[in-house]
């Protein structure tokens, strides 16, 4: 028994060993459905992967007591609901101090610029016996820095060498072994600190890559912490 087509013949012998589209074809639609099923999870997973991973929690700090260039007593509790940056520099220092202040300075025209209301800036002094109140004010006006934005603080020598290694978990200053340029040796490390006190982070101040990473990271957890 044979079938007349248009084209051509196909015996029945054909058509019962090799069942036509079903045993020889794959159907058109079969691979469609197939390469969902294959791309479907690749996206889920490139997706998953670019998003960001929080920032990881490096400690909280003390409380503490200083002295602002305002002449007010200055503590944690000044800072809480702020996400702030750290640094401890001296005011005479002609080494990393002023490349660290510059940089500070470009933090604090991105949260102006970004109108981060809650990004504060921190600098403390290792030099306390020669930063005085006004030293530190003339200090701070000579790099535009904003009141109730960026603070300068003084206070005892001791407890500011604690602080910076104890609580920020940095090297302590020290007036010994250092150079002509930077007298007293001090970390020149940024500290990024969240709205509660606890560190989210440890920045080359004298690097710009790190400076960088620094700025991605404070739109971060600023956005972390205000959504």
């Amino acid at each position: 028994m044979r079938f007349e087509v248009s084209d051509g013949e196909i015996s029945t012998k054909k058509l019962r060993s090799n069942n036509y589209y079903a045993r020889t074809c794959i159907h058109p639609m079969a691979i469609f459905i197939k390469k969902i099923f294959v791309v479907i999870p690749l996206l889920v997973w490139n997706c998953s992967s670019l998003q960001e991973k929080p920032l990881p929690k490096l400690g909280t700090l003390p409380h503490f007591s200083l002295i602002e260039r305002n002449g007010q007593p200055f503590g944690l509790k000044n800072l809480q609901g702020a996400v702030w940056v750290a640094d401890f520099i001296f005011t005479n220092c002609a080494g990393t101090c002023p490349i660290m202040t510059t940089a500070m300075t470009e933090i604090q025209k991105m949260a102006v610029a970004e109108k981060m209301e809650s990004v504060r800036l921190v600098s403390i002094t290792v030099d306390p016996e020669r930063d005085s109140l006004e030293v530190l004010k003339r200090f701070a006006d000579g790099y535009g820095a904003l009141p109730g934005r960026w603070y300068f603080l003084t206070g005892d020598g001791a407890a500011i060498q604690q602080l910076a290694n104890k609580g920020f978990l940095l090297s302590a200053a020290t007036s010994t072994g250092g150079s002509a340029e930077e007298p007293i040796i001090h970390s020149n490390r940024f500290v990024l600190v969240d709205r509660v006190g606890c560190i989210r982070g440890y920045y080359d101040g004298t690097d710009e890559e790190s400076v960088k990473k620094l700025l991605k990271d404070i739109k971060t957890l600023y956005s972390e912490e205000t959504s």
